[in-house]
């Protein structure tokens, strides 16, 4: 069971059992936002989810213009943008996603937008932006790298050449943008990280009614002064969320998730791979998706373009004795924590040996995961797996900064305590 306060929770091993409906993906929905809101006329958004993340970019494209309207718990509807921006100023709180995508369609504005952010979003690097939208016409300006950021366009079209290894939110927000500007586009992307991410983003469009044509999501063609369509959307559960209960019912906890689609695009359904690997069989059964761990085995899988999946790998890898390999561990530096790092750091509180070794991630699984104090900085994903880890721990854990689940996952600790029975 839990014992929580504001600031914590201590888990104490334990059983879980029941279903699990994952929320809303709040990477889905914050496109989905956005294209509503740059289109003209009524959208109606079916499966948005109560995240921190979510609720930033609703305030930010209600500041610049859109009108929002709830009509239940899950369904809103986004009147798209009428004239120009409401507000100067956008606050994207501490979505990283959202501050990518609007600081590029935000050029497509012809006046000065700054974009503010808050907590550990304002050391996330934003130099990207400054060195590629002036191509395209637009005058930039950061703060020493980072946010705020301030944009004027709007934008003209343009031929160039990208670097996309540093984040995949910031191809999505010049492919979200480009089909504004005044002329066609062609954008040459090297080296991209998560390209499933910018499958997600070309989805996305096309419900839209946006036409990008491409070759191998490394050659991108895109007609200028294109417009949005309104549409009915449904927004994808989230496969990030699920992989804390899926890796919890592979660790032997009678869980079954629903409400993810096996069509997604999402990056995060590696996972259903990556169990396998790691001798997991995967069951669909009435009730959603189940996991049999019972012969589970250390694995190696290369998670660069599902870094999100780190956190619950690293419980699964802690689970069963030897050593399990994990590469992409680079693309955790600038998260809302520098998430190897802390891995490493609050894993060692429980007893678990973490080795990081340039791009790849070693835990030194022993089958067992001791009690203790650890600490999530901040970082939703963090906060989550520690969690996971608790349920199977020899002795309490307690979770100092456990609310930092807000951000992607409200109802975290009440979906945890009803699975308690």
């Amino acid at each position: 069971m839990t014992k929580a306060s504001k600031m914590m929770q201590v888990v104490a091993p334990s059983k879980l059992s029941g279903n699990v409906c994952v929320p809303a993906s709040k990477s889905d929905a914050q496109r989905a936002i956005l294209a509503a809101a740059l289109a003209k006329g009524t959208s109606e958004l079916i499966g948005i989810g109560p995240s921190d993340d979510e609720q930033a970019m609703l305030k930010a494209v209600e500041q610049l213009g859109a009108r929002i309207t709830v009509i239940s718990a899950t369904t809103i509807q986004v009147e798209g943008i009428q004239n120009d921006p409401v507000s100067s100023h956008l606050s994207v709180g501490e979505s990283g996603l959202a501050a990518r995508l609007l600081s590029a369609v935000s050029a497509t504005f012809g006046s000065e937008i700054v974009l503010e952010g808050h907590g550990s979003l304002n050391t996330r690097p934003f130099h990207f932006y400054e060195e590629v939208l002036p191509q395209f016409g637009a005058r930039v300006s950061t703060t020493n790298g980072c946010l705020p950021i301030t944009v004027n366009g709007p934008l003209q079209g343009n031929a160039i050449t990208v670097d996309g290894s540093l984040s995949s939110q910031y191809i999505s927000g010049l492919l979200m943008a480009l089909p504004l500007a005044d002329g066609n586009s062609s954008l040459q992307v090297n080296h991209l990280a998560s390209s499933p991410y910018v499958s997600m983003t070309m989805a996305t469009l096309k419900a839209f009614g946006i036409v990008i044509e491409h070759t191998k999501m490394a050659s991108f063609s895109i007609k200028g002064n294109q417009n949005y369509h309104a549409t009915t959307y449904h927004v994808d559960g989230d496969w990030s969320a699920a992989s804390y209960w899926l890796v919890a019912a592979a660790l032997g906890h009678s869980i079954s998730v629903s409400g993810l689609k096996m069509s997604s695009l999402q990056a995060d359904k590696q996972l259903l791979d990556i169990l396998m690997k790691a001798g997991c069989k995967i069951i669909h059964g009435e009730n959603g998706l189940q996991v049999d761990g019972s012969n589970r085995v250390p694995f190696e899988c290369d998670a660069t373009d599902c870094p999100d999946l780190f956190p619950a790998l690293v419980v699964l890898a802690a689970s069963v004795k030897g050593v399990s390999t994990i590469k992409g561990a680079l693309r955790l530096i600038h998260k809302e924590s520098n998430r190897a790092a802390v891995l490493k750091q609050e894993f060692a509180k429980l007893g678990v040996l973490i080795e990081l070794k340039e791009d790849e991630m070693l835990v030194h699984g022993t089958g067992e995961i001791a009690g203790g104090e650890v600490h999530a900085n901040n970082d939703h994903r963090i906060a989550m797996c520690l969690a996971i880890a608790g349920t199977i721990a020899n002795a309490e854990v307690t979770i100092h900064n456990s609310e930092a689940v807000s951000k992607s996952y409200p109802e975290f600790w009440k979906c945890f305590d009803s699975l308690m029975g």
